[in-house]
Order: structure tokens, then sequence, then C-alpha cells
């Protein structure tokens, strides 16, 4: 099944996608997409529903987040030809960190440039949603705590990440930096997570073409490792590392986002998103 949240924001319903790409409207059979919805009992009552009973949603309509999320977890470095685009080693365990949870946003709203940013840039990436909770989990049993996956832009500002000390986190929870959707797609519909193109092009030009087979850690490996030092909870999302091409890595010299800059992005049977960057206001 391929899950969305329609409406403006703070307003949105849920929906499901239909064999046509159609919303149909499911807000009689459940309150909302919340962590309460995606577990694998709310799942099967779900896929029991007959689509063509539900009502067909007029669009063009705006593609709403996930809510609910309580931990927003990344991975840095989860592809070998990045990592060497950021002139770093390949990372022996997971490398993980944080991004903010209120700078979760629809998948085509548009993202704000911060404040005196000169380095913000661009990430495409699967995304995992978690539907069952749980801690120390083991990782022949990871895939089955997964409720299904979505597509992410972790958008990074690399000068706060990498040149003003600590952790990464600071460049990486700007409000707006964390455009998610616009469907979450069932594990079951998606089967292989290790098996899926991804793209991102920057105002027409193709500059990410990757496939999660390349990631250094997969997917099953990355919840086990995350879920032993936190426990998972139903609805947290964990980003899960870009291919090369961002940014940071263009030759023959770094080339960053500015106002105006629209972006493209999208996973083979996820969907896409969309993204006008615009500038800051003086006092944000």
């Amino acid at each position: 099944m391929k899950l969305c949240r329609y409406g403006n924001t703070g307003q949105e319903k849920p929906g499901l996608i239909n064999d046509a790409g159609r919303i149909r409207d499911v807000s009689a059979h459940v309150a909302d997409f919340g962590p309460d919805a995606i577990g694998p009992e709310a799942l099967r009552r779900l896929s029991a529903l007959n689509l063509e009973d539900l009502p067909l949603v007029e669009e063009p309509v705006r593609y709403g987040p996930v809510t609910g999320t309580r931990k927003f977890i990344a991975i840095g470095l989860n592809y070998a030809d990045h990592a060497a685009e950021s002139g770093l080693p390949i990372p022996e365990q997971p490398v993980v960190f944080g991004k903010w949870v209120n700078c979760i946003q629809g998948p085509n709203d548009p993202v704000v440039i911060p404040r005196d940013s000169v380095k913000t840039d661009w990430e495409v990436e699967l995304g995992v949603l978690i539907g069952t909770g749980g801690h120390d989990i083991a990782q022949a049993d990871a895939l089955n705590h997964v409720a299904g996956y979505c597509v992410i832009n972790d958008v990074s500002e690399r000068e706060w990440q990498a040149e003003r000390g600590g952790t990464w986190d600071k460049g990486k929870g700007f409000p707006t930096f964390g455009p998610v959707g616009p469907w979450l797609v069932t594990s079951d519909e998606v089967g292989d997570p290790q098996a899926l193109s991804m793209w991102l092009e920057v105002n027409g030009k193709r500059v990410q073409d990757g496939n999660t087979a390349t990631m250094i850690f997969t997917v099953a490996e990355i919840v086990s490792y995350c879920s032993r030092f936190m426990a998972l909870e139903a609805g947290d999302i964990i980003t899960t590392g870009t291919p090369p091409g961002v940014g940071l890595g263009q030759k023959p010299a770094p080339w960053f986002l500015k106002a105006g800059d629209e972006v493209w992005l999208g996973i083979a049977g996820l969907g896409e998103q969309c993204q006008h960057f615009v500038a800051a206001s003086p006092t944000q």
C-alpha cells in the first residue's frame, strides 16, 4: 500500500494511493497516519479495504509529512563513493546523528536557506519508518519492525555541519530541512529495500544517480544497530545515507544551493519530491 497525508498544513487527512496514482480518502477508517496506525495489525485492516469504495480526492492537493515522529535518526557516509567525495574514510560502523523532529515537512514545501548560509546542500535518501518499536533488535528480525519506506531529502548546511566544531547535528536540523514523502510505501509492496534506484536533479541537471544496493550498511543492519543504543518507537524515521553527487562533492568546485533553485528527487516506487529553495527573512 501507499499511504499519504494530504491537505493544508495542520489540516491533513489520511489517504491511500490507488493503482492509477489517485488519492482515496480513508479518514472514515483511520483518524490519521500517526504511530498507532502503522503497526502490523492496523496495516492489515487497511489492506482489507476496497480502494474503489473510498471517496476520490480532487487533485491537485498538497502532500503533508508523516506525523507523530519522536525521533528523526540519520546515518552518515553510508555509500563508499559519497564518503570518498567528502574526503572522509569509509566508516567501520554506522555514523549516527540526529535531525530535529520539527524540521520535518511536506515533500514539496519550500525549503528555507538559513540566514548567512553559503553551503546549503542536497541529499536524496531512503527513509525507513518504524512500525513496531523495540530495543536491541536482532538483525535477522529488523525488517519486521519496519512499516515502510519513503523519500527524504536530507538537506544539510555544510559549514554548520563540519566547520563549527562539535557534532554534525548543527547543520542538519534547520526548519524545513526534512522533506519527507510523498508516500509511505509499506514493506510488503517495496520488497527488497536494497534494490531501489534513486536520483536527484538541481535546476534540471542530474547530479545524483544511485542505488540502495551500494549501501555500506543495509537497512536491516542500520535498524538493528540503532536499536542497540536507543529504544526505537513506532513512527520513528531513519534516513539511511546518500549516494555521491552532493554539492560538496561537485567538480571542479563545490556547488551549493541559493534562493530560486529547484530540486527534484525520487526513488523507484516511492514517488518524487520537488522543492523550491527560498531565502530566510532577516529574522530567521
